[in-house]
């Protein structure tokens, strides 16, 4: 069973990415908190791993076919969010689960209400 629910948290991050461009872990974080019981800090780690190799290749290949991918930018970017993973990662382990699950919800509604806005 612990199989075929993580198959499905990660199709519903994976087509919610590719769907909408969010980074998988939108989804799959509160999922695998509330289908495993994970910790926080657990499912953002967790979240990171399984988004490592298909975000890398797979989700990507879909738009470069379309010619909807700005190379230059997408490597700059890919530096900052290379230092700014490491970063988060570290400060994330400096913060308590219960105020790190609350910082995420709170970022989650932020966009939530920033998109029902426009």
């Amino acid at each position: 069973m612990t199989r075929v629910l993580a198959l499905i948290v990660g199709l519903a991050g994976g087509t919610l990415g590719g769907l909408v461009g969010l980074g998988g872990g939108f989804i799959m974080v509160p999922l695998m908190v509330y289908l495993f019981g994970m910790p926080q800090h657990e499912a953002q780690g967790t979240s990171l791993a399984i988004l490592l190799p298909p975000v890398g290749f797979l989700s990507v290949l879909q738009y470069w076919r379309a010619g909807r991918v700005n190379i230059a930018i997408a490597l700059w970017a890919a530096l900052g969010f290379l230092a700014g993973g490491w970063v988060g990662g570290t400060i994330a382990q400096l913060i308590g689960g219960r105020t790190l699950r609350r910082l995420f919800a709170l970022l989650l509604l932020a966009f939530a209400l920033d998109l029902f806005r426009r």
